[in-house]
């Protein structure tokens, strides 16, 4: 049975909540609420997640803070004060935005959060990353239902626009006082899901380049064999980035030891240009996305490109759209007081930990440029990568355990004794 909430449009916002369903976990009941917020890109509803999110800091006695970055662009934060609230904090970040779906390759209607008899919850964002939102959420219920409190302050942020690039968000955010006003010691973000018994951290991410290529040369007519056309000078481009991308992915292939994240993985993405079947056109363009790992020197890559560039001829410029440079990663060394706590907390609980480069962009990206260790962590094992797929699901089970995991690692990220630059 649905019940619609009274505010806005429940066919344009996906507002509309359920009963709780016999037997199924009040934990699961709020995650599968929140997956049936419209929080969809390009056109996301960030009110009707804000009301949601605000809903359930008045629940747990929270305090709540919105922050505009940019205009229709709410921060909400929630923050459970700790004992100390000297002591830097810890941040649980998540984004409230999912990336668009085609419904037709979809078995379940993608913000029902449908549940199988398998206890499979199909949604747009079951693994990215509405499910460790409710995770910290319910991790905080727990707690503060036994009683616990913890010397460090923790606090909660639900940001906007990850989905495209976190320019209206994050990155923003990062930059105000509200977010210095955190005191912000140490961050836990999303991470991927992983097939096997392992659970994957990720402890940097790659530099994400989107680079332009466009191409000037002789025009003319079609039945001709024009010279140093933009086309021949577009394809030396083309065939020089992708050779190198092939070598890229030979490396990988040949090296058991190298993941996804420790390559530069290059695509070509959009190409442009052209007026006529019969005109050779003067122009014409192609657009790469180039993910380069910590390890690269990023000056003597963007000098390659030169070079690629230069080789195909006069009139052949290349222009960045998205230029990240910043190579920061988290200390993984158990000397590290973050790291210890984080991984002692894993030993006791008998999970594996597989460490590794983030092989995409996540918001810790600015976390950590911002100069605050953060770890990538999404506690879903035993389980497929299925973010930006069609018919992506969590399972229940390891949605729940989720949780319990969440409330051990804070239980002992929270309670990290004072550090010597804090005394």
């Amino acid at each position: 049975m649905d019940i619609m909430l009274p505010e806005g449009d429940p066919e344009r916002t996906g507002e509309k909540v359920r009963v709780q369903d016999p037997g199924e976990h009040p934990s699961v009941t709020l995650f599968r609420e929140y997956l049936r917020l419209k929080t969809v890109q390009p056109e996301p509803n960030y009110d009707v997640a804000v009301r949601f999110l605000e809903r359930i800091a008045a629940e747990l006695g929270l305090g709540c803070q919105k922050v505009e970055v940019f205009p229709g662009r709410v921060v909400t934060i929630m923050t459970w004060q700790g004992t100390d609230p000297q002591l830097r904090s810890i941040l649980l970040n998540s984004h409230t935005d999912v990336v668009p779906v085609f419904e037709e390759h979809w078995t379940h209607n993608p913000f029902e959060a449908f549940k199988d008899s398998q206890g499979n919850i199909y949604a747009r964002g079951a693994q990215d990353m509405k499910c460790v939102s409710i995770q910290y959420i319910e991790a905080i219920r727990r707690l503060k239902a036994e009683g616990k409190r913890f010397p460090r302050t923790v606090h909660m942020t639900f940001v906007p626009d990850e989905e495209v690039g976190g320019c209206k968000g994050m990155e923003l955010f990062v930059k105000r006082p509200e977010f210095q006003a955190l005191n912000v010691g140490f961050t836990l973000d999303e991470g991927l899901a992983n097939p096997t018994d392992a659970f994957t951290v990720f402890y940097g991410e790659k530099c994400v380049w989107w680079i332009k290529v466009k191409c000037e040369g002789n025009p003319g007519h079609g039945s001709q064999f024009i010279e140093n056309t933009a086309a021949e000078k577009l394809n030396r481009v083309i065939t020089s980035l992708l050779q190198f991308r092939e070598s890229e992915k030979q490396r990988l292939k040949c090296d058991e030891h190298l993941t996804l994240g420790d390559v530069t993985s290059i695509n070509m993405t959009m190409l442009s240009g052209g007026v006529s079947f019969n005109v050779v056109p003067s122009e014409l363009s192609a657009a790469f996305d180039i993910r380069i790992p910590p390890t690269v020197n990023l000056q003597a890559f963007e000098e390659q490109l030169t070079v690629w560039c230069r080789a195909a001829g006069e009139g052949v410029t290349c222009k960045f759209y998205q230029k990240y440079m910043d190579q920061t990663v988290t200390c993984t060394e158990e000397s590290d007081p973050w790291w210890k706590a984080f991984s002692g907390a894993c030993r006791d609980m008998h999970m594996t930990l597989k460490c590794e480069i983030f092989p995409a962009a996540t918001d810790s990206r600015f976390i950590r440029a911002a100069g605050h260790p953060a770890l990538g962590f999404s506690p879903m094992n035993h389980t497929p990568v299925l973010l930006h797929d069609h018919n992506e699901y969590l399972n229940e089970q390891v949605f729940l355990r989720g949780i319990e995991i969440y409330a051990c690692l804070l239980t002992s990220l929270a309670s990290v004794p004072p550090l010597p630059v804090e005394g």
